[in-house]
């Protein structure tokens, strides 16, 4: 089989809570801390779990996992989990190198991707294994971009890729550099100094090209016209797409789509 999900969920603790597999596990587990702390037995050794910590384990490792009371005498924690097996993700698996833990960014997207999932799962005997086959490929490869860019994005620090993709999902609607800057806990003047540090243009820089990307990707829709492009894009008129495209590719928006369309 290639792909099979096993089981899915979320769980949420506050009471103490053991899971002991010395032993090792059957299949591949995925976990996704994502409110309060537990500690964890990573590379040989308990580490504190963090929401944004992500464990990936293989069949046959060992998995502890123990959620106790805090100094301040309070038990929570709360994750998102799958098991799952198959031909699909044993080639997944290997093709790259998996850190047990990694920090990641709780992205809404691959969250809403793994409550579909579990949605899907929790149907039992009307469970579509077609689409939670490729849900759980989809998930597979959002997990794996998400830990390659934990430490750096091209020696960049993860707080600028953090940065990078809130600009990237939030580019076509109105944002402001101190929402930028609170997404990641910095005050405004440096993340703007980091960013531009990191990827070498600002942060309005970088936005007004996803926007033009997104732009050039709505105009094969030939039932949107190019002022309904602009605004949809995330340009305050036509005016100021009509500049800003012109000075990007050196032609006007009406004449790209014109040879768009002719090729």
């Amino acid at each position: 089989m290639e792909t099979e999900l096993l089981t899915c969920g979320y769980s949420y603790h506050m009471e103490r809570f053991e899971v002991n597999s010395k032993s090792g596990l059957n299949s591949y587990l995925f976990r996704l801390q994502t409110e309060g702390i537990c500690e964890a037995l990573v590379q040989g050794r308990f580490r504190q779990i963090e929401a944004g910590d992500l464990m990936l384990f293989k069949p046959g490792d060992p998995y502890e996992l123990r959620i106790a009371e805090q100094p301040d005498g309070k038990i929570a924690s709360g994750d998102y989990y799958l098991f799952c097996k198959g031909t699909w993700i044993d080639r997944w698996w290997n093709r790259s190198t998996k850190p047990e833990c990694s920090r990641i960014d709780l992205d809404p997207r691959l969250i809403s991707l793994w409550r579909q999932l579990i949605l899907e799962k929790r149907r039992m005997e009307e469970e579509n294994r077609e689409l939670s086959g490729y849900l759980l490929q989809a998930l597979c490869l959002y997990l794996e971009r998400a830990a390659t860019e934990t430490v750096s994005l091209q020696g960049r620090p993860f707080t600028g890729t953090r940065m990078k993709r809130f600009i990237e999902a939030h580019a076509t609607s109105t944002f402001k550099i101190e929402d930028v800057a609170a997404h990641v806990g910095l005050s405004v003047s440096r993340a703007v100094h980091l960013f531009k540090e990191c990827f070498g243009k600002t942060m309005m820089q970088y936005a007004l090209e996803v926007r033009l990307s997104s732009a050039v990707e709505r105009m094969h829709d030939i039932s949107m016209s190019l002022e309904q492009i602009a605004l949809s894009c995330g340009f305050g008129s036509y005016p100021y797409f009509h500049r800003a495209f012109k000075h990007k590719f050196g032609i006007s928006p009406k004449m790209y789509r014109l040879k768009a369309q002719q090729n």
